[in-house]
């Protein structure tokens, strides 16, 4: 299978220096499905170029030969929403490729070549209010409109799914759930003297709570912290929350009070810490506190079992599908029930050890080589070929 494979996010956070999700996604499946024999990937780009981005994709195929440059996205999405017309440019991948594959959001209109279309989840179609306001209407109509022309969809869990269909209006016969895979990296253990000279760098040590994510509503980051406020003072001092990840939107008051905290202060914000950083707090952490108000997957979440780190995680949307019975589960619109479990995890070493236990065996589910296999299936399905 010769595939045309969207990289238009990717080769943006790459030349921007900031490779997020969706990038993520991008580069790994194409790392695993690079050591397939049935599967033959040419990059394709609105608007982006990978030029000397190929270090940063060590053995993907994405750096060879027959990439192709279709120009900006925006312009020929919306001729192609008001007349019945395939993308501009986009007759130099017939003979070229047998399916199109946009890993994010640049979903082309192609005559001739199946699409297959990845999306994450339908959240600024279900709750727009948790996503940035700048134009969300405009680009709600291109996402509906575009995300219509692909012949399949992929997305990463029956929850995702039941929204697509409900927001996109698409058949559910035409929505696969394929999970994501978990960085192998994550499951090697970090070395006891340089796990001691990151936290001392970072100002952390253990026992602690942690929260990795980027500080926006759906988050649930404030009542982490209300939860947290919670706890008996000597319990607070004890083990206190680590929050990790960068200020998004929607949290302002939030954000200038964990600013103005005090290095020392029961509640630490650490505003950006490397995958390296990041790894050491997992394995070092006595609980990861993720109780997501909405979440397609919620990926740390697997990524802290693989770390062997005890999760508390939302009872909600996607969270109780992929943690199984490897996470204790909260509503995470109860401040008591979220505090009660930190409390739970933090006393009970058998709850904990059985935790790991039960996370080490669920994330076996979870390797992008799976994901792999199944997306090139799902390739052959929209070729017409399974």
């Amino acid at each position: 299978m010769r595939v045309g494979y969207g990289v238009s996010v990717l080769a943006r956070g790459l030349r921007t220096g900031g490779v997020d999700g969706i990038g993520v996604y991008t580069r790994e499946l194409a790392s695993a499905l690079s050591s397939r024999e049935d599967v033959m990937l040419a990059p394709v780009s609105f608007g982006w170029s990978l030029d000397g981005a190929s270090s940063a994709l060590p053995g993907s195929p994405l750096m060879s030969s027959g990439a192709h440059d279709l120009g900006r996205f925006a312009p020929r999405a919306a001729c192609s929403s008001l007349f019945p017309l395939a993308f501009p440019g986009s007759g130099r991948l017939k003979g070229r490729v047998d399916v199109f594959h946009a890993t994010d959001h640049f979903i082309p209109r192609l005559r001739g070549i199946p699409v297959v279309a990845t999306l994450m989840d339908a959240i600024p179609l279900a709750r727009p209010e948790w996503v940035r306001i700048r134009a969300r209407g405009a680009k709600n109509w291109i996402w509906r409109r575009t995300a219509r022309w692909a012949d399949r969809i992929v997305t990463i869990s029956a929850h995702s799914r039941r929204e697509i269909v409900e927001h996109f209006g698409v058949p559910e016969s035409r929505v696969d759930v394929v999970p994501l895979g978990v960085d192998a990296r994550r499951f090697a253990p970090v070395a006891s003297g340089e796990r001691e000279r990151v936290l001392a760098r970072l100002g952390v040590r253990p026992p602690f709570f942690l929260f990795v994510g980027t500080i926006q509503p759906r988050k649930n980051v404030e009542r982490i912290v209300a939860a947290h406020e919670r706890l008996p003072a000597a319990l607070r001092s004890e083990a206190p929350l680590i929050v990790a990840g960068r200020d998004g939107w929607g949290c302002d008051e939030l954000v200038e009070r964990l600013r103005a905290a005090a290095p020392d202060a029961p509640v630490r914000w650490l505003r950006y810490v490397s995958d390296r950083q990041a790894q050491v707090l997992m394995q070092s952490a006595t609980a990861l506190v993720f109780p997501s108000l909405h979440e397609g997957f919620g990926l740390p979440v697997v990524e802290a079992f693989a770390s062997r780190l005890p999760v508390i995680a939302s009872s909600t949307t996607a969270l109780p599908e992929v943690a199984g019975d490897a996470a204790l589960l909260v509503d995470p619109t109860n401040v008591d029930e979220i505090a009660g479990a930190m409390q739970r995890v933090l006393h009970d070493d058998a709850l904990r050890e059985d935790l790991r236990a039960r996370g080490a065996l669920r994330v076996r589910e979870y390797t992008w080589e799976r994901c792999a296999a199944a997306t090139a299936r799902i390739y052959r399905i929209a070729a017409g070929r399974d």
